[in-house]
């Protein structure tokens, strides 16, 4: 198999094994216990919680685990909402965020709050005039993505933040496409990450607060992180967290620089039809969205199955609806079923990106009866 799937999920890295097993097999002891296993526990948890915050990069904030990234950004969102006062009862978002952003924000809506989704432009970046527009004094959040997860086009967190701050809003960023694959711009006040999308195991993932911009608790019981998401915590899981950010620091560089020569090295095999979705410069070039009409993007996933690609968002890909952030770039329901996704990242090789790329050109090609 060639996997070009990174969006949706990465390999664990070998550091990252290496590193859980200890936890999985020997070291098993509850880290809220306070026996000496359980204090070991506890003491690399908190090694593990350092490790990705400093990932993150950003000051005067804490960490706190949860159990993924959409977890995280429902926590923010509600959390955040529940301690806002009846003044500032409303949010403000753009049309392609995350499904865990959107939908939840339709949830508050049922829960009398107010939400306004800001409209993207054809390469799928925020109008910073919409933006100040949107601002008042009745909103309380601006929850924006770092990397859109399906087109990989960057928003400007930093300059959204700046005017949210100036009209008394926090900001939340999903950073999770983002996270240790680019700098975190300073501003926001809650960050939502996850391990799985940076060579780390699966069910684990984290909310950095900055201080005094906390959300409400989200889960009640035993008191853990930070009092306000109780739940014992898997030793095993913030350990492979932490050794995966550790990880990516380490190899940010490296790692960008791999991506952009394996995006050169697509594009250069894609034949003329084909178009790239979103913006072609402000994006992160390990995502590589594309369309070639017409297409029957889902027959071509199906015909070469020894290649993993997708249609965009792994967790909305079975809903047979066309994506929710295609059409907000203006493609009709036509293009956008079109369009295929490919990820690729640190341990993708040049070689068998190429080889993927042709035979996914040719596919298409002979799909709709062009010569090769």
């Amino acid at each position: 198999m060639i996997y070009l799937d990174y969006q949706a999920t990465t390999p664990v890295a070998p550091e990252v094994a290496e590193a859980m097993q200890p936890w999985i097999e020997d070291k098993f002891a509850n880290p809220h216990s306070p026996s000496r296993w359980g204090r070991e526990a506890a003491a690399a948890i908190e090694v593990a919680r350092k490790q990705v915050e400093q990932a993150i990069g950003l000051s005067g904030g804490r960490l706190a685990f949860t159990g993924s990234a959409t977890e995280a950004l429902n926590w923010a969102l509600k959390g955040t909402m529940e301690k806002a006062p009846q003044s500032r009862r409303r949010i403000v978002t753009v049309a392609t965020e995350h499904a865990a952003v959107l939908d939840t924000c339709e949830w508050l809506e049922g829960q009398n709050y107010a939400v306004t989704r800001l409209p993207v432009n054809s390469g799928g970046l925020v109008d910073l005039e919409n933006v100040r527009a949107a601002l008042d004094e009745t909103v309380a959040l601006v929850a924006m993505m770092l990397v859109n997860n399906e087109i990989g086009v960057i928003q400007p967190v930093a300059e959204v933040a700046s005017l949210a701050h100036e009209a008394g809003a926090l900001v939340l960023c999903d950073a999770v496409q983002g996270f240790g694959r680019l700098n975190i711009p300073d501003g926001p006040d809650l960050v939502a990450v996850s391990a799985h999308k940076i060579h780390g195991p699966k069910a684990i993932g984290a909310l950095w607060m900055r201080a005094g911009a906390e959300p409400a608790p989200f889960l009640h019981g035993g008191g853990q992180e930070l009092g306000m998401r109780s739940g014992t915590l898997s030793p095993e899981l913030c350990v492979g967290f932490g050794a995966a950010a550790k990880l990516a620091t380490k190899q940010r560089e490296t790692d960008h620089a791999h991506v952009e020569a394996l995006w050169d090295a697509a594009t250069a095999e894609l034949s003329s039809g084909w178009t790239v979705n979103g913006s072609p410069d402000q994006r992160y070039k390990g995502n590589l969205n594309i369309r070639h009409e017409p297409l029957d993007a889902a027959r071509l996933i199906s015909d070469l199955r020894d290649i993993a690609f997708s249609l965009g968002s792994a967790c909305a890909s079975g809903s047979g609806r066309p994506s929710h952030v295609l059409r907000a770039l203006g493609l009709s329901d036509r293009e956008a079923r079109s369009s295929i996704r490919l990820g690729f990242g640190r341990y993708t090789t040049k070689s068998e990106l190429i080889d993927a790329v042709r035979r996914i050109d040719g596919a298409a090609r002979a799909q709709q009866g062009l010569a090769a």
